[in-house]
């Protein structure tokens, strides 16, 4: 993910993202969100629905100890939460990235090939993805 999306999730959810300054040893997200920018707005829909999850309940907020992409789908780790709805909305999340481009966010599918990839029709006949 580039540099300024990034950036804007650390800026806006700055307690789910904590970790980011720890090291490899504590937290994965010292190597930023490694995924494509065409998933952004599924993490940042996720993120504000999960501190909007936790104010309602009163928990504790969880740490994103790592998120990434994993055989074409959106992978996001928390540290310990305990959460069921918590952690149904991240499967939700992680479904939708089945369906959505990781280079652009536009509609796709997983496709094969030397890595599983989930991207819209545009950028499975492109190369350079």
């Amino acid at each position: 993910m580039h540099q300024e999306l990034e950036q804007k999730l650390y800026e806006d959810f700055p307690e789910l993202y904590r970790g980011r300054n720890k090291s490899s040893r504590e937290s994965l997200m010292c190597f930023g969100f490694s995924c494509g920018d065409g998933w952004f707005q599924i993490i940042y829909d996720l993120s504000a629905d999960i501190l909007a999850m936790v104010k309602e309940e009163g928990i504790a907020v969880p740490e994103v100890t790592q998120v990434k992409e994993k055989l074409g789908a959106l992978r996001f780790y928390l540290g310990i939460s305990r959460n069921e709805k918590i952690h149904q909305r991240i499967s939700q999340a992680e479904e939708l990235s089945l369906k959505t481009c990781e280079v652009c966010g536009a509609p796709g599918c997983t496709r094969p090939g030397v890595w599983i990839r989930t991207l819209c029709d545009e950028h499975a006949n492109k190369e350079e993805f």
